[in-house]
Formats: structure tokens, C-alpha cells, sequence
């Protein structure tokens, strides 16, 4: 037996004005700052925004290690996206793999002494930019409604994943 879910017929008609101009707004917004931090982090440390997003996420776990499958859901890439990451990062010396004890198929992706040393520099600049970029543009306020937003839109989108659902 199949199940569906029924979309109410007002939600698959047309988007109104104000509804355009909130997800335009996110999009636009989004792909913005993203390129001009990528740029910045590029040009400044020859460090892309995405491998600085990694570097990030293992600083942040413990042991400064995570699985690569846990690591792909934090960045929003693919596994295959990830490894391809992971393998330049390696080969730059920022990271090393390590073999999952419990698990032959998986693996670990651990920050190594330089992957730390590249973060601390890059994260200054990082964080300059956010600010300059963004948060210097809204109140404390807007800053609470904008998170409060974000929690509602997406639940646990500021949680670690947790899960042990990718073999390991």
C-alpha cells in the first residue's frame, strides 16, 4: 500500500509578492555572500570556503575527527563531493583519513597539527567578513528574529549530526 502526501492546493499556485521576495531575498543573499567569502578566503589563504567549512567541523568534534559520512551532511556535499574535498585537503596535509575501528568500511577525517594552523589564520579573516558582509547590517534584534527563523525553518540545522547511519 502506497502512501501520499496531499499538498494543499493554495501551496502549489504561483508564489505572491511578498512570498517571492522572501525566498529570492534568501537566495540572493545566500549565493552573494558565499562567493564573496569564498573569494576572500581564497585570495587571502588559498583556502576555498568549502575546505574551510570542513576544516571548521573538525576543529569543532572531538578529538578534531569525524566521519566522513557525518562531515558530507555538515558541509551539504555529496560523499563523493566530500572525498574529492577530502583528498586535496589530505594531499595539502590539513587532514588525514584514519580507518573506523568498528567498521572497515568507514573512515575518519582528522585535523592535523597544519589543517589547524591554516584554520586559526583563515578564521580571523572569516569572521571579519561575516561581520563586515552581514551582521553589521542588522540589529542585535533582527539577529535573534533571523536565528529564531532559521531553527523554525530548519529544526536541528545548528546541531551536530548525531547519527550512526553511515556504517561506522
Amino acid at each position: 500500500m502506497s502512501t501520499t502526501t496531499t499538498v494543499p492546493a493554495v501551496a502549489t499556485g504561483a508564489l505572491d509578492d511578498r512570498e517571492l521576495r522572501a525566498w529570492r531575498g534568501l537566495l540572493r543573499v545566500h549565493a552573494t555572500l558565499s562567493k564573496a567569502l569564498d573569494n576572500q578566503l581564497d585570495r587571502e589563504h588559498d583556502l576555498p570556503l568549502t575546505s574551510y567549512e570542513v576544516l571548521l567541523y573538525l576543529a569543532d568534534a572531538e578529538e578534531q575527527k569525524m566521519r566522513m559520512c557525518d562531515l558530507a551532511s555538515s558541509v551539504i556535499l555529496s560523499r563523493s563531493g566530500l572525498t574529492r574535498l577530502v583528498d586535496r585537503l589530505e594531499r595539502d596535509g590539513l587532514l588525514v583519513r584514519e580507518s573506523c575501528a568498528s567498521d572497515a568500511r568507514g573512515a575518519f577525517a582528522k585535523l592535523t597539527p597544519a589543517g589547524r594552523e591554516k584554520l586559526t589564520a583563515a578564521r580571523e579573516t572569516h569572521l571579519a567578513n561575516v561581520r563586515a558582509l552581514f551582521l553589521d547590517h542588522l540589529t542585535p534584534e533582527e539577529q535573534d528574529v533571523l536565528g529564531d527563523v532559521w531553527a523554525r525553518v530548519l529544526p536541528g540545522a545548528g546541531a551536530a549530526a548525531g547519527t550512526d547511519d553511515c556504517g561506522c
